[in-house]
């Protein structure tokens, strides 16, 4: 007799892909090619089994992408550019909203960074560990040992108690000063799953190329 599959458990998703890619001469990281898809495509379908998919950057970024998911919509922080703790913040705003219409909200949210090619394999095992184990939220650990807050699963009322309660607001403020008042634990990921794109060595190493910058 075949076990069943397990479903995983329901989530939001929050793809943060609205940085300067400064070190990438402005390139947007988006839009970036590899193995046929951009990086935008490849983080989508890595949480497409998401309920509601908040895109924090700027709406521009759609050229990225064949079809923007049925699921999806695309948020900004303000200002621009003022950190990832303020574009989760709008993000995690934006799908209250959505979340409303809906009459309820998942109990998960995944914060994922869409410079990372092999995000996939984290995003599987993070929504594996909250199956097992729904008592806190759960971060990314790379085999380095860093922590990864932009590769994570979060309860999603901690989590917007955290965006809520930030007297001085979000602008520039660090994602662990966000979660400070988060309960989470650490979840060891598969090797490179993590690994971003932050310079154009970085792209060499999986193959992306400067002559790659759009679709």
């Amino acid at each position: 007799m075949e076990r069943e599959t397990e479903q995983p458990p329901a989530f939001n998703a929050v793809v943060l892909a609205g940085g300067r890619s400064s070190r990438l001469g402005g390139v947007p990281k988006a839009g970036l090619l590899f193995d046929g898809q951009t990086l935008l495509e490849r983080t989508l379908g890595a949480v497409r089994q998401a309920r509601s998919v908040a895109i924090a950057g700027p709406a521009d970024l759609e050229q990225f992408l064949p079809a923007v998911p049925q699921h999806g919509f695309f948020v900004r922080e303000e200002p621009a550019f003022s950190g990832p703790a303020a574009a989760v913040g709008a993000a995690v705003s934006a799908l209250y909203s959505t979340d409303a219409a809906h009459g309820s909200a998942p109990p998960w949210t995944m914060v994922l960074a869409c410079d990372m090619p092999g995000a996939a394999g984290a995003v599987q095992t993070l929504l594996a560990e909250a199956g097992r184990d729904p008592g806190q939220s759960v971060m990314a650990r790379d085999s380095s040992g860093a922590l990864q807050p932009l590769a994570a699963l979060y309860r999603t009322e901690d989590l917007r108690s955290a965006v809520i309660q930030q007297p001085g607001g979000l602008e520039n403020l660090s994602m662990f000063r966000l979660l400070a008042r988060v309960q989470w634990r650490e979840v060891a990921v598969p090797e490179g799953s993590t690994a971003d794109v932050d310079t154009w060595a970085d792209a060499g190493k999986w193959g992306i190329r400067p002559g790659n910058r759009t679709v």
